[in-house]
């Protein structure tokens, strides 16, 4: 038989980090072996679920590549289902009415079972108590409901966050008294933030649409939520979506919590921005370029100062802050550094931008031209060559770091960069 996996959110809330995580582990142990992976909506708590929330867990498992083999299934459509073997249970005998609710009786003795990550885990029945499954108004309670929905979706392999261990012993009661076979059951590390403790709010961002918003990558959140308690072995770090396929494993998974750690990610996320090219970045920096109002209609001075910046980025929105810069004077706001460096000799910088202006007006608007002219300013006025680019980076980006400055200059245009040259050396 063909294995099946499952991921089962609740839409009580959006899809947070490591709802994200366990959904990938799932789909790369399906993609890997050849099986099934299949969702699952619980939307049982009707209060408190809603169509909203589902849309956006559906949205964010397309957006990190993560597609299912079936359609989703809807717990909340499966009640008369659950209420069916709860009554079948209560005339077998394995379970009794009390209160008008309908209890499941849990033997004495060892529940356990050899857990894919941890190994074997024990419980004893009589630790367990005998447990509703059933409540009076004839809803199902989610031990119960969760089994009999793995079974009638013939998953053959459970792999969830160790926060569920506490649930499984009940679980495994319900299959006994259903006489079905256990699934493989893998319960995967909890998510930390830097501080050791629960990944949350306080952490900053936990859900993913939020990364998204803040120019993270898809690929680069895959590869990184990957790594949250998995090793693939060695020092891989940048992995192709193939690569972790080929790679992944139980055995790989760690016993310890992940910890989230928002630089890593940016890190990350800013090898794979270095890598694609500046069309492929245009469809996502442009609507930030307008966001932040800028005319980015002339396309090829987008792709330009795309190409320029990409390298030196840890977002989209990085990126997009930095074109327009470059395309936007108004936009330039001296940061601190820079402010700084004015302050050691503002006369210095003053005068450097003036005669930079002078040198660059006759020279030929190629990154190679440029460099010639500002280092044969820098010789006629016996300075490093440092002296005579830093004013001008500062005056043009603001800042104290970008491309080299020939670049930057071509970037921006010759008209548009001696205007503010012009402007900054008399502000």
């Amino acid at each position: 038989m063909t294995a099946r996996v499952r991921f089962a959110p609740s839409p009580t809330g959006y899809l947070h980090v490591g709802g994200a995580r366990t959904a990938l582990f799932n789909w790369l142990f399906a993609r890997r072996e050849g099986a099934k992976f299949l969702l699952r909506i619980e939307d049982t708590d009707k209060a408190r679920s809603t169509d909203e929330h589902t849309q956006v867990i559906l949205d964010g498992l397309k957006w990190l590549g993560l597609d299912w083999d079936e359609p989703p299934v809807f717990q909340g459509a499966r009640v008369a289902r659950h209420q069916e073997v709860a009554d079948t249970l209560l005339a077998d005998g394995k379970a009794y009415m009390e209160e008008d609710a309908i209890r499941l009786r849990v033997p004495p003795g060892e529940i356990a079972w050899d857990d894919a990550v941890h190994g074997r885990i024990s419980f004893q029945g009589e630790d367990i108590k005998d447990f509703v499954i059933l409540r009076s108004d004839r809803s199902p309670l989610y031990n119960f409901a969760v089994v009999v929905d793995d079974i009638d979706m013939q998953i053959t392999h459970v792999m969830r966050g160790d926060d569920h261990i506490s649930n499984t012993p009940k679980q495994i009661a319900v299959y006994r008294a259903l006489g079905v076979a256990l699934p493989v059951f893998g319960h995967v590390p909890m998510i930390h933030g830097p501080d050791g403790k629960k990944l949350s709010k306080r952490h900053g961002a936990t859900a993913v649409g939020d990364y998204q918003h803040l120019g993270i990558l898809p690929e680069a959140m895959r590869n990184f939520l990957a790594l949250l308690g998995w090793s693939p072995g060695g020092d891989r770090e940048i992995m192709t979506l193939d690569e972790m396929i080929k790679l992944f494993s139980f055995d790989g998974i760690q016993k310890k919590p992940a910890i989230f750690d928002t630089t890593k990610l940016e890190w990350m996320n800013g090898q794979y921005l270095s890598a694609k090219s500046a069309d492929e970045l245009y469809p996502l920096v442009q609507p930030q370029l307008a966001m932040l109002g800028v005319d980015g209609g002339n396309k090829d001075a987008v792709l330009r100062a795309i190409a320029a910046v990409k390298t030196r980025s840890r977002t989209t929105l990085d990126v997009a802050r930095q074109v327009a810069v470059r395309l936007d004077a108004k936009l330039v706001a001296l940061d601190e550094k820079a402010q700084k460096e004015i302050a050691k000799d503002p006369a210095a910088y003053h005068a450097s931008l003036a005669a930079s202006v002078v040198a660059l007006k006759n020279a030929e608007w190629t990154p190679e031209s440029l460099e010639k002219a500002l280092r044969n300013l820098a010789e006629q006025r016996n300075v490093a060559a440092g002296k005579i680019f830093q004013p001008i980076r500062i005056a043009l980006t603001g800042g104290t770091v970008s491309e080299p400055v020939n670049e930057l200059l071509s970037v921006v245009g010759k008209e548009a960069a001696l205007r503010r040259l012009e402007a900054a050396a008399l502000t």
